[in-house]
């Protein structure tokens, strides 16, 4: 083979290998990437909350693949949840491992305590089946909220499969998502794999595919709900002021027991609620029937504002 004839070879070979590589080039979303970096902040609390022990999520990983590939990629056996979405054009799947499913198991029924260990591959019972969809529709109304910042919609679980290799996500050679999650509760680990086929989300697929150039986008809802809860049941103290008037130093110097003050007050005058020595309501005087005062609000004095939420977002 002559050295021309074997350049040519290696141009055709290096234009395929371009041309085959472009096929499976697929475009990052990172608003999307974003969106599930916060799901998994505040998935970490509601978890937490769920099964009543200390709980860590992060976002392990992010692959850009064909359906196929990331099909492949599944843990077999596995519970997988189809998962319909409003709005989109697609089913998505989320896949519980073994390893995270039993854990829940163990720590519901109450085997913390008991150090966790191997098992061999087998499949699923019923109450294994419906403790992990449970699990599932607590993780997909967290991601709801997630999304809810950015393209919001609705999550369902239409049916439950135990073999990865049977699911028809979309086209083997189309564009997916992979997001893997670590989930560290107690002792125990495993992983949740969220696989969303782009055909699926093409209706919002410009959003999920923008720039994200920083600021607020949702936080974590699940410590924003415990600071919500927590200030409703904060106890305030309220101060009736009854009246004032400015009062010369020297007369106050002359008071001694018994002196009376005239405020002018008529007593169908207002009172004057404060907290923190702010007002915030007028009222008036009246008793109760067991002789004690009371104060009946007859107007409030300050505006109901929105916290703001790059507030609950730091």
């Amino acid at each position: 083979m002559t050295m021309q004839t074997a350049e040519k070879t290696t141009a055709k070979h290096v234009e395929e290998l371009i041309i085959e590589r472009a096929k499976f080039s697929y475009a990052r979303l990172p608003m999307l990437e974003v969106v599930f970096d916060r799901f998994a902040l505040s998935l970490s609390q509601v978890l937490k909350t769920y099964l009543g022990a200390m709980t860590e999520v992060t976002l392990e990983k992010v692959d850009y693949l064909s359906c196929n590939d990331a099909v492949e990629g599944l843990p077999d056996p596995a519970l997988v949840a189809v998962t319909e979405a409003q709005g989109w054009a697609g089913p998505m799947a989320v896949v519980v491992e073994p390893a995270l499913l039993f854990a829940v198991i163990e720590i519901t029924f109450g085997g913390r305590t008991v150090p966790g260990t191997p098992r061999n591959p087998r499949s699923f019972t019923a109450i294994e089946k419906r403790i992990g969809e449970r699990l599932c529709e607590v993780t997909l109304e967290d991601l709801v909220r997630a999304f809810s910042k950015v393209s919001p919609t609705d999550f369902s679980i239409s049916h439950l499969e135990t073999n990865p290799r049977a699911l028809l996500l979309g086209p083997p050679t189309s564009a997916c998502v992979r997001m893997v999650m670590q989930i560290e509760a107690e002792d125990r680990s495993g992983r949740m794999i969220f696989v969303l086929p782009n055909a699926s989300f093409e209706p919002v697929n410009h959003v999920l595919g923008a720039a994200f150039t920083g600021g607020q986008l949702g936080g974590d809802t699940g410590w924003r709900n415990k600071m919500t809860g927590m200030l409703g049941q904060t106890s305030v103290t309220l101060n009736a002021l009854m009246g004032e008037t400015r009062v010369p130093l020297r007369d106050v110097l002359a008071w001694v027991p018994g002196t009376v003050l005239d405020f002018g007050m008529q007593e169908e005058d207002p009172v004057t609620i404060t907290c923190a020595e702010m007002p915030v309501a007028h009222a008036e005087v009246g008793r109760r029937k067991n002789g004690r005062m009371a104060l009946k609000f007859t107007e409030k004095l300050y505006v109901d504002e929105e916290l703001a939420e790059h507030v609950l977002d730091r």
